[in-house]
C-alpha cells in the first residue's frame, strides 16, 4: 500500500541520546519525515553514522536531502571532556563545522545545540548578544563548535540550553535524574550541591522549540543566529532532590545541602541563567513544570511501587 510520507524532511544527529530521542519523536509525531542517526546505540531504529567520517556524513545528507538538520550529538559531560579533550574537540567542534558545511551544500537549516556553559555565571541572566566566557573545557568546545558552525553556514541557528532531564533509559543519562537513588534510599545521608543555580529543562520542551524554530524558518528565511531556551524554575541540585522527594511522597531529611563551591571536577558557572525573550517574542516555546516533568520521567525507576496509590490518587 502507498504510505503517505510527509514531504518535510529532518535529520537528527545523536538521535539515540536523551535529547535526540525527544527531538526525533517530536518531529515524527508532527508530520515530518524524520531520520535519526546515532553511533554506538543506533541500530536497528536509527542510521549508524560516525560523524567524524566526513564521507559518510556527506552521503547521508546528499541521499536524504533534509530541509532541516538538528545536531544533538555531542560530548556533554564536562568531566569527560576534561579527561578526553581531543576526542571531545573532534565531536563538538570539527564534526559540527563539517555538518554545517554539508548542510549549506544542500540548503538545509541547521540547528546546533549548544549550552549555557558558554557563560561564566557571574552576571545572569544572559542574552544571546552577551559575550561568552566559558569556565571549563566543555563550554569552550561548545563555543568553538558554535563558531565552526557559523563560519561554515551563516544561515544556521545555535540553540543554547541548560541542564536537561526527561524520559531516561538509565538514571545516569541526566544530571537531574541521576540523583533519584540518593533520594529513594533514605537510610544514609547524601550531600547535595546547594551552590550552583540551575534551570532544569525538559527535553520534550527543547524538542518542541526545535520543531517550532524549524517551521518558523520554513516560512521566514531571516530566522537564524543564536537563540536561548530554558526552564524558568531556578533550583540547586539540593532543591531539585527535595522536589523529587516531594513529588513521590518520599522523605528528604537525609539530604544535606552543601553551600560551598565544589572543588573537584570541571569548574561550573554559579548561575548561567539564559534570557529566553528572543524566542518568546517569536511565539516559540513550551515549559513543563518541574514537578510534573520529573514525576513522569522517574516513575519507572521508583523502587517501592506501593507509593503508586498515594502518588497518583
Amino acid at each position: 500500500e502507498d504510505v503517505d510520507i510527509p514531504s518535510r524532511r529532518v535529520l537528527i544527529t545523536g538521535a539515540t541520546g536523551l535529547l535526540g530521542r525527544a527531538v526525533f519523536k517530536e518531529f515524527n509525531e508532527n508530520n515530518w519525515n524524520a531520520v535519526g542517526c546515532g553511533y554506538r546505540r543506533a541500530q536497528p531504529r536509527f542510521e549508524q553514522i560516525n560523524l567524524l567520517d566526513s564521507i559518510a556524513v556527506h552521503d547521508i545528507i546528499h541521499d536524504f536531502q533534509p530541509h532541516v538538520i538538528v545536531h544533538c550529538a555531542a560530548e556533554r559531560r564536562p568531566d569527560v571532556v576534561e579527561s578526553q579533550p581531543d576526542a571531545a574537540s573532534q565531536l563538538n567542534v570539527a564534526a559540527s563545522g563539517n555538518l554545517a558545511k554539508e548542510a549549506a551544500g544542500v540548503g538545509a537549516f541547521l540547528i546546533y545545540i549548544s549550552t549555557d556553559y558558554v557563560f561564566d555565571g557571574t552576571s545572569p541572566p544572559y542574552k544571546e548578544t552577551d559575550v561568552p566566557n566559558p569556565l571549563n573545557l566543555y563550554g569552550k568546545t561548545k563555543l568553538e563548535g558554535e563558531k565552526a558552525v557559523m563560519e561554515n553556514n551563516e544561515d544556521a541557528a545555535v540553540l543554547r540550553i541548560p541542564v536537561l532531564y526527561g524520559e531516561v533509559e538509565r538514571l545516569e543519562e541526566s544530571a537531574v535524574t541521576v540523583m533519584f537513588d540518593k533520594v529513594q534510599f533514605s537510610n544514609k545521608s547524601a550531600n547535595m550541591d546547594h551552590w550552583q543555580q540551575r534551570f532544569p529543562t525538559n527535553v520534550k520542551d527543547v524538542a518542541t522549540v526545535c520543531r517550532q524554530l524549524a517551521e518558523k524558518r520554513m516560512l521566514d528565511p531571516s530566522v537564524k543566529g543564536t537563540f536561548h531556551w530554558s526552564g524558568n524554575e531556578q533550583m540547586t541540585k539540593y532543591e531539585m532532590a527535595c522536589a523529587i522527594a516531594d513529588a513521590f511522597n518520599l522523605p528528604s531529611s537525609h539530604l544535606r545541602p552543601i553551600t560551598d563551591c565544589p572543588v573537584v571536577g570541571a569548574l561550573r558557572p554559579r548561575n548561567a541563567q539564559l534570557d529566553c525573550s528572543k524566542l518568546e517574542m517569536l511565539g516559540i516555546g513550551q515549559r513543563t513544570p518541574f514537578r510534573a516533568g520529573i514525576k513522569e520521567s522517574l516513575w519507572p525507576f521508583l523502587v517501592d511501587k506501593r507509593w503508586r496509590q498515594t502518588v497518583f490518587h
